[in-house]
């Protein structure tokens, strides 16, 4: 190994590579939780449109899209489930029609109160394992890779 962790060029070891630490740590989080949640039909991606749109108010499909960093076909995806389940509705924007608006509905809005709590012990359990001073360094290194 380097100093940095790295195995030599001709001894690759899958369980060191960033991308593979980083995958089984978003699967940890997520089963975490969609276990604290509260809601077995509502996924993390889901949880980022509908607190967003509880924090922000009413926003485009492609401005959601952007404030969740979700690729255009996701963001439709989850606004079409989210829909479904009447916790958003989509309107034609008042300043221009040819964009969609979406916002929460009385539904959403009342699940977003009813589950941030949950959301956040969702959050202290990912961060577990870490002493305060390791889960601040911790968030503040992954804000800085993103």
């Amino acid at each position: 190994m380097d100093d940095i962790g790295r195995p030599p060029p001709d001894d690759f070891q899958l369980a060191v590579q960033v991308h593979h630490r980083l995958r089984r740590a978003h699967q940890r989080a997520s089963a975490i939780f969609l276990d604290s949640i509260g809601d077995t039909q509502l996924t993390p991606t889901q949880w980022a449109a509908l607190a967003t749109l509880h924090s922000e108010g009413a926003l485009s499909q492609n401005q959601l899209g952007r404030l969740t960093y979700m690729d255009p076909a996701t963001t439709q995806g989850v606004i079409l489930r989210l829909v479904e389940r009447n916790l958003v509705e989509r309107n034609p924007d008042p300043q221009d029609r040819r964009r969609t608006s979406v916002e929460l509905t009385r539904i959403g809005r009342s699940l977003v109160v009813e589950r941030m709590h949950n959301a956040m012990v969702a959050h202290d359990r990912t961060l577990e394992p870490l002493s305060p001073d390791e889960r601040a360094q911790f968030l503040d290194l992954l804000q800085r890779l993103m």
